[in-house]
């Protein structure tokens, strides 16, 4: 079994066009989310909500970025080229989670904080898939987080969606490789 330290430094942002065309087993999946609820969180709000895109919802979730990205771009800044990987997406991705928010309803917080704790439940995620060998990719399109988007994925009242988690295993040939400047240069040393 890899360290938490090999996982964490091995994690890419690996995007639908290097998936395969590979189904990604429930029992995984529930493990991914099951992770996702371990999340550090003030107040245990557990704010994180999530909705889980498979087989004919891929299509869904394809035909509604895309109609909504026809219908919401002005003319002088629509592209064909984005129209196209708009709807490709979903459909290159074995699965595609609604990374959604419910503030808490008292406010006992504030909103930064649950926004954080969800971003920690997504890292669970990001994290347990490259443990399987799942690419995966955050993506925060205005087509899905603005509130138009509430009734087409069914949010409640105080929910909001923070982006669309997409996962499929990697295509063997993905570069994997990545690297970060010294910690030393963002670390002041305070005695």
């Amino acid at each position: 079994m890899k360290t938490i330290s090999e996982i964490i430094r091995n994690r890419r942002s690996i995007s639908p066009n290097m998936y395969l065309d590979k189904p990604i087993e429930r029992a995984i999946l529930e493990e991914i989310l099951e992770n996702a609820n371990w999340a550090p969180n003030h107040r245990k709000t557990e704010p994180w909500r999530f909705k889980v895109f498979q087989g004919a919802a891929l299509q869904r979730l394809s035909d509604y970025l895309g109609d909504t990205y026809e219908r919401a771009m002005p003319a002088g800044k629509f592209s064909e080229m984005k129209l196209k990987k708009t709807r490709q997406k979903p459909l290159q991705s074995a699965c595609v989670i609604a990374i959604c928010m419910q503030r808490d309803p008292q406010e006992r917080l504030p909103e930064w904080e649950e926004i954080a704790a969800v971003a920690c439940a997504v890292q669970n995620m990001w994290l347990t898939c490259t443990e399987y060998g799942i690419g995966s990719y955050w993506s925060s399109p205005a087509l899905i987080t603005n509130i138009a988007a509430n009734d087409f994925l069914g949010l409640q009242e105080g929910e909001r969606c923070l982006g669309l988690f997409y996962m499929g295993y990697a295509k063997e040939d993905v570069p994997l490789s990545s690297a970060r400047q010294s910690i030393a240069d963002k670390v002041e040393w305070l005695e």
